[in-house]
């Protein structure tokens, strides 16, 4: 089968949608199946044609006001140049769904929205609420929408009057099986993701004075890294608090078992995969009450906490040792997407 996925970033660049793709895309090719990728990316760290893992990966040029919606015509005219049977459109979020949804053509039309109904910008509420007619004539032109959890299918239902197929995303089990901790002088809290202001990690740093056995180590990169080290300042804990930067994926798994607890105050998120992933690794988490990441809480390793009140809800959870025998796995995603296919 010829698959194009249709997306507005891929590694190296990180992120829940970018890993999502990532893990599906690689699995499809060693299935068998004809896997390309068109994004919205291309840049000068980044080479406009490769091949990743057998998959190809094609990048555009665009723009991204406020870091948001990707604009990336010549995504749909290398579109219309191929003649796939599945185009697979991601992120309700950003325009090349729109791009998708236009050059799909005959083929077999699909859209994961990653969906969270909104966003930590006014300017980007604005934005979204200007593209909700055209991104729900996107949604409709889809043969089938995939929500990631049940949460999002809510969100599709009540915001765009759809019936999403459900498919929860995977997490790579082996890779955080039997994994050597990371060692540190000093016990540590984590938290995993691009650094801005939704995520929540300023809340994590505000609640470190009450914390004072742990550091906290934040793995990623973003825009809004300098706000989170004057924070650091203002709290008196800059020298407990370590960014990291980009973590390699080789090195996110010991990362994630030496801590004493996995911490995300995120607030939008349609799944949660690195809290998943902090759970395969063997570390309980501490989620916020929001978006899906709520619906973590529903097992007895994963606690919700209200970011101004972290500290109780963190030492309530240390100690608590998770199963990966509930977790969900790729490889169940990637055989219900190809029965959708």
């Amino acid at each position: 089968m010829k698959i194009v996925q249709v997306v507005p970033r891929y590694p190296p660049r990180t992120g829940g949608v970018e890993t999502h793709v990532k893990e599906v895309s690689e699995r499809l090719v060693e299935g068998g199946h004809d896997v390309t990728v068109l994004t919205a990316d291309d840049g000068r760290d980044v080479t406009t044609k490769e091949t990743r893992n057998g998959v190809e990966v094609i990048r555009h040029a665009g723009f991204a006001p406020s870091d948001a919606f990707h604009v990336a015509p010549g995504i749909l005219r290398t579109l219309r140049r191929y003649d796939a049977g599945v185009v697979h459109a991601h992120n309700y979020h950003s325009l090349p769904v729109l791009f998708a949804a236009i050059g799909a053509g005959d083929a077999r039309f699909v859209v994961t929205p990653h969906y969270h109904g909104g966003s930590a910008s006014s300017f980007r509420d604005r934005l979204l609420s200007l593209y909700r007619p055209v991104g729900r004539w996107a949604l409709r032109r889809a043969d089938d929408v995939v929500a990631v959890s049940n949460w999002e299918r809510e969100q599709l239902r009540d915001d765009f009057g759809i019936d999403p197929t459900v498919i929860p995303n995977g997490i790579d089990l082996e890779r955080f099986r039997d994994v050597e901790p990371r060692e540190e002088e000093q016990p540590y809290l984590l938290t995993v993701g691009r650094l801005k202001e939704y995520k929540g990690i300023q809340h994590v740093i505000r609640a470190l004075p009450d914390l004072p056995e742990y550091d906290l180590l934040v793995a990623g990169s973003g825009p809004y890294r300098k706000e989170l080290e004057q924070i650091a300042i203002q709290q008196g804990v800059e020298d407990r608090v370590r960014f990291l930067g980009y973590v390699d994926d080789d090195d996110l798994p010991s990362l994630y078992a030496g801590a004493d607890a996995y911490v995300t105050m995120s607030k939008f998120e349609s799944f949660g995969i690195t809290v998943g992933e902090a759970l395969a690794a063997g570390t309980p988490v501490v989620v916020r009450d929001g978006g899906a990441l709520s619906e973590w809480a529903k097992r007895d390793d994963c606690f919700i906490a209200p970011p101004d009140r972290l500290e109780d809800t963190v030492r309530d959870i240390v100690g608590k040792e998770p199963s990966q025998e509930t977790l969900p796995r790729w490889s169940d995603l990637v055989d219900s997407l190809l029965d959708c296919y």
